[in-house]
């Protein structure tokens, strides 16, 4: 065993075994000059070394601190609120306990910027306090002694001793080291790594069993290979169990594989992508959806209202009174709408869009059935952040309209495209303001042996379609993409899909077929 890790060991490995032999607390540096190696070479000896078990390396971070030239300033002539209290004490003296800033800031010789900073610490150790704009020295500051102040003499040990080991600062110095915690900017440290190697069993025999200096062959050349040369070189022996390092190659992040993996089916049952703006007017948004305008998800704690622009252009007069009629009466599909006096301003208000379904209507009013119609955009609700709850998430949307669509088509078609998606399907009835029949449709988990709501869908009812002009039936449906993604990748919390947590991600399979249902 000993012989076959001798005959794969590298030149440089046996080099700096041969180093170690010598001096068994040698430094890399000092192996480097001995053996005749680079730093670098040495260093990537003892970690392979290592990793084979046949040495062990300690590794302790040195660091040497000095002040910086901000910190010599302070050191040589004292930290700003030393030296405003100095001159509140040299005023005390003349008799006046107060003074104004300009005058404290002339006699201390600091910035307007070092006197706001100073303000605060002057206040928390009780050495002054504010009183109409002026600065009122306490008991306490009077009676404090500067010079003796921990800050001061860790400053003035430091300025004497140019550079310092950390590791030889006095401990009387850790409450002043703790009060420059967030003055970093006053110090200059240098991190340095020391080395301790050590043999372990395995390098000890093969020391003992010792080994020879060569030259490896690691490239032939067609010359040798003519010659017969080639076979009086050495080889390197190589281990053939050895791990191969984990590799971390590049690939789309799983949300938007997701949606890539929405898009590809959609595509591919013939529908046409659709895009829109994340900006909306309240009469796209929810008016031509038939949803009341005292609806609660047009509250501000469901909605997002933008101030710029405030209000928005509405479409042709004919469109925005057709939509009133359904709003008021029903217009002519024989309902009796929400019986409430519709609003023209409210309908103008800008929205950041709750839902991508009103890019579905916008469509309907510039295309004719027969259609079929998807999109993938971002929506936003006044949600709380938490588990399951995003104020921003991406959401897909669907609409399919001719003289033969049905409820039942509405169906197939949901069933065909989980199916592609790898789940199971089943639907239960629900309700929107502008569905009828609707339905939420619910996928099997079988990790958790339950059921879980991923999106809903139903037909348009007469009420969106009257003020198009739109004859046929016209089937919608949607879903969260995000709660699609925690599901194919067993996500808990939807936070993850947008942390960017390396480890997290490194591990994911490159492939976009995560998980089949």
């Amino acid at each position: 065993m000993i012989d076959k890790i001798i005959n794969e060991l590298h030149l440089y490995e046996k080099k700096f075994l041969d180093g170690i032999e010598k001096k068994d607390d040698s430094s890399p540096e000092e192996i480097a000059e001995t053996e005749d190696m680079p730093v670098k070479a040495v260093t990537s000896a003892a970690g392979m070394l290592e990793s084979k078990g046949i040495i062990t390396v300690a590794k302790k971070s040195i660091d040497t601190i000095g002040l910086s030239e901000e910190g010599e300033d302070y050191a040589v002539n004292g930290l700003p609120e030393h030296r405003i209290l100095r001159a509140l004490q040299e005023f005390s003296k003349e008799g006046k306990d107060e003074a104004t800033m300009d005058e404290v800031i002339q006699k201390a010789g600091v910035s307007q910027a070092q006197m706001k900073f100073s303000i605060g610490t002057l206040m928390r150790n009780k050495w002054a306090r504010m009183n109409n704009g002026k600065l009122i020295i306490t008991d306490e500051g009077k009676n404090v002694n500067i010079d003796e102040l921990d800050q001061v003499k860790f400053l003035k040990f430091l300025h004497d001793k140019k550079e310092v080991l950390s590791e030889n600062i006095p401990k009387s110095f850790d409450n002043a080291k703790k009060q420059f915690q967030r003055r970093k900017e006053l110090f200059n440290i240098k991190t340095e790594q020391e080395f301790k190697f050590k043999l372990a069993d395995t390098g000890k025999k093969i020391l003992e069993k010792g080994f020879t200096f060569q030259n490896e062959a690691t490239q032939l050349t067609h010359q040798q290979l003519k010659t017969g040369e080639w076979k009086n070189l050495h080889y390197r022996g190589y281990d053939i169990n050895t791990s191969t390092p984990n590799n971390y190659p590049g690939k789309i992040h799983p949300l938007q594989q997701t949606i890539e993996e929405i898009r590809d089916i959609f595509i591919d049952m013939g529908f046409d992508e659709a895009k829109g703006n994340i900006l909306e007017s309240a009469f796209w948004n929810f008016d031509m959806l038939f949803q009341p305008q005292d609806h609660a998800a047009r509250e501000m704690q469901d909605t997002f209202y933008v101030s710029n622009p405030k209000t928005a252009t509405l479409p042709s007069q004919e469109l925005v009174d057709k939509t009133r009629a359904e709003h008021e009466h029903g217009g002519n599909t024989g309902s009796d709408g929400w019986k409430y006096k519709w609003n023209e301003d409210v309908a103008r208000q800008m929205v950041l869009r709750t839902h991508t379904t009103g890019l579905s209507v916008r469509y309907l009013s510039e295309n004719q059935p027969p259609l079929k119609m998807f999109s993938v955009g971002r929506v936003f609700r006044r949600e709380t952040i938490n588990y399951k709850h995003l104020p921003e998430f991406h959401q897909v949307e669907g609409i399919v309209a001719g003289d033969d669509m049905s409820f039942k088509n509405l169906l197939g078609i949901l069933k065909e495209f989980y199916r592609k998606l790898g789940f199971k399907v089943r639907f239960r009835p629900a309700y929107f303001p502008y569905t009828y029949l609707s339905i939420e449709s619910e996928i099997y988990v079988p990790e958790k042996k339950s059921w879980m709501e991923l999106g809903g869908s139903g037909m348009f009812r007469p009420e969106v379609l009257e003020p198009l002009g739109i004859k046929t039936q016209v089937a919608a449906f949607g879903l969260g993409i995000e709660r699609l993604a925690m599901m194919r990748y067993g996500i808990e919390d939807i936070r993850m899909l947008y942390q960017s947590d390396i480890g997290w991600l490194r591990k994911l399979p490159v492939t976009k077929n995560i998980k089949s249902f």
